[in-house]
C-alpha cells in the first residue's frame, strides 16, 4: 500500500505507532502536524478490519472538514479494498445518505455531521470495534465536546481507541473511556530547524511593509497569517492589486472555495494562503518554508501554532513578526529577543508563478484514475513531463495543475473529450 503513496518506509513515529495499535486498546499519538500522524493510524486499522462485515467498522473523528476530507483522501489513495467514506458539514445530508446506503467500512467525519447522523439512524453502530479522535483537543477547543459525548456512548463495543494531537497539553476527559493509554511522544522529535525573526514597519498601517517582506521572501511558498475575516479581505485586495497570486482560507469563506484555496495552494497555483488560525492546525500542507504573522496572535498557544505549520519533518523554515515601529509586542513574543531582518535588500524581487489549475469533470466514480488523466495530458494534450503538475483525485472531479501557457493547448485538445466512457468539461479555476 505504501507503494501507491509513493512512500518507502514508515518514518519512526509511523512505526512505534502501527505496532502500538496493533497491540494495545488505548494509544494516544503527540506528534507534529505533517508528521504522518494520519498514515500512522490508518494502516494499522485497515489491517484489522474484516471483509466479511458489510457494515461501518471503524470511525474517525475530526475536528474540521478539511481535515475529514484529507484522511478520507490519504485512505483511498493506499487502495485497500474497503470502502471509505467522508460526513461533514458544508453539503447536502442527502448526498451523506445515498453514500452510506452502501456502508463503509471505514467512515470519516465532523463530530457535528456524524452525530446527526446517529439520532437519525443513518447506520448501525454494533459492528464499530475502531475508533480515532484526531486533533481530539482542538475538537474540543472549537466547542465539539457535547457532540463527541454523544457519539462515544452510543458505540457500545468499541475495543480500540486512538487520539491523536499535536500539543503536548491533552486532557482526556471521562467519557472517552481512555483509562491506561500508551502514549507515543514525538513532539519534541522534528529535524526541521525553526528560526523567528522580526520585520519592523515604519507605517501603523502594514500592508507596504507586508508586500515589501513577500518581494524579499521571493517565490516560495508560505502563510500569512491574520486574526480577522475581514482584514484577510483588505490584505488580499490589496496584493491583487499589486499582482501577488494568493489564495485565502477561513470559517466564513463556502466550503467549496475552502476546498480549492487548499488544492491550488498545494499544486503551487497559489504559493502564498492568507489565513485565520483555521489554518494552524489539522492541515496536511507540505513544504511551507515560512509564516508571516501579520496581526499578532493574543495567546502563546496560537503564536506555537501557527509557528508550526512551518520547520517541520526535515524540513527548516522562519516565521516572521511582522509589527509596527511602536507597537507593543506580547510578553510571551518580547521575551524571544528576536533578531529584526533588513527586508530592502531584496525587495525588488518578482513574484513569478508559471502554475494555474484546471478542474476536470469526472473523478472516481466514472472509473477516472490519476494515470488516466496523466496519460490524456501527455498523449492528446502533447505536454512534456515537467508541464505538469499535481492531480488531485476527487469522487466526481479532478484537479491538474498545469503550465499556464499550456492552457489553450489542452483546452483544444481535450475539453468535451472521453475519459474512460465520461465525457469531461475542463475549465479553469
Amino acid at each position: 500500500m505504501l507503494q501507491k503513496l509513493g512512500i518507502e518506509q514508515l518514518n519512526p513515529m509511523q512505526q512505534e505507532s502501527f505496532k502500538t495499535i496493533s497491540e494495545q486498546n488505548e494509544t494516544v499519538i503527540l506528534s507534529p502536524t505533517g508528521t504522518g500522524k494520519t498514515l500512522a493510524f490508518l494502516l494499522p486499522i485497515i489491517q484489522m478490519l474484516d471483509p466479511e462485515i458489510e457494515e461501518v467498522q471503524a470511525l474517525v473523528l475530526a475536528p474540521s472538514r478539511e481535515l475529514a476530507i484529507q484522511i478520507e483522501q490519504v485512505a483511498r489513495e493506499l487502495g485497500s479494498g474497503f470502502k471509505t467514506n467522508a460526513a461533514y458539514g458544508g453539503r447536502l445530508f442527502s448526498k451523506d445518505k445515498i453514500e452510506l446506503k452502501h456502508r463503509p467500512a471505514l467512515l470519516i467525519g465532523t463530530p457535528g455531521r456524524i452525530a446527526d447522523h446517529l439520532r437519525r439512524d443513518t447506520f448501525p453502530t454494533e459492528h464499530i470495534q475502531y475508533l480515532v479522535l484526531d486533533e481530539f483537543d482542538k475538537a474540543l477547543e472549537i466547542g465539539f465536546e457535547n457532540e463527541m459525548q454523544e457519539i462515544i456512548s452510543l458505540l457500545p463495543q468499541v475495543r480500540k481507541r486512538i487520539l491523536t494531537s499535536a500539543t503536548q497539553k491533552l486532557q482526556i476527559p471521562s467519557f472517552v473511556n481512555i483509562k491506561a493509554p500508551i502514549t507515543i511522544n514525538y513532539l519534541d522529535s522534528e529535524n526541521g530547524q525553526l528560526q523567528i525573526k522580526k520585520i519592523i514597519s515604519p507605517e501603523k498601517d502594514k500592508l507596504e511593509t507586508l508586500l515589501a517582506s513577500i518581494h524579499f521572501l521571493g517565490n516560495q511558498p508560505g502563510i500569512i497569517f491574520c486574526n480577522f475575516k475581514d482584514s484577510i479581505d483588505r490584505v488580499s485586495s490589496f496584493l491583487k492589486q499589486n499582482k501577488i497570486p494568493h489564495g485565502c482560507f477561513y470559517g466564513g469563506l463556502e466550503q467549496r472555495d475552502r476546498e480549492r484555496a487548499l488544492i491550488k495552494f498545494r499544486n503551487g497555483t497559489h504559493q502564498i494562503l492568507i489565513a485565520t488560525d483555521l489554518a494552524a492546525r489539522g492541515l496536511d500542507i507540505p513544504e511551507i518554508k515560512y509564516i508571516i504573522h501579520y496581526h499578532l496572535p493574543i495567546k502563546s498557544q496560537e503564536f506555537t501554532h501557527r509557528n508550526g505549520r512551518t520547520a517541520r519533518m526535515n524540513s527548516d523554515g522562519t516565521a516572521y513578526v511582522l509589527a509596527w515601529k511602536d507597537e507593543r509586542l506580547p510578553d510571551f513574543i518580547e521575551q524571544l529577543d528576536l533578531d529584526t531582518v533588513d527586508i530592502s535588500e531584496k525587495s525588488k524581487m518578482t513574484i513569478k508563478n508559471p502554475w494555474t489549475t484546471l478542474f476536470i469533470s469526472g473523478g472516481r466514480k466514472d472509473k477516472i484514475s490519476k494515470g488516466d488523466i496523466a496519460g490524456a495530458f501527455f498523449k492528446k494534450g502533447q505536454l512534456k513531463p515537467d508541464e505538469l503538475g499535481v492531480i488531485e483525485l476527487k469522487s466526481d472531479c479532478a484537479f491538474v495543475s498545469i503550465h499556464k501557457n499550456k492552457v489553450p493547448q489542452i483546452m483544444t485538445a481535450l475539453n468535451q473529450t472521453r475519459l474512460k466512457k465520461k465525457k469531461v468539461k475542463i475549465t479553469e479555476i
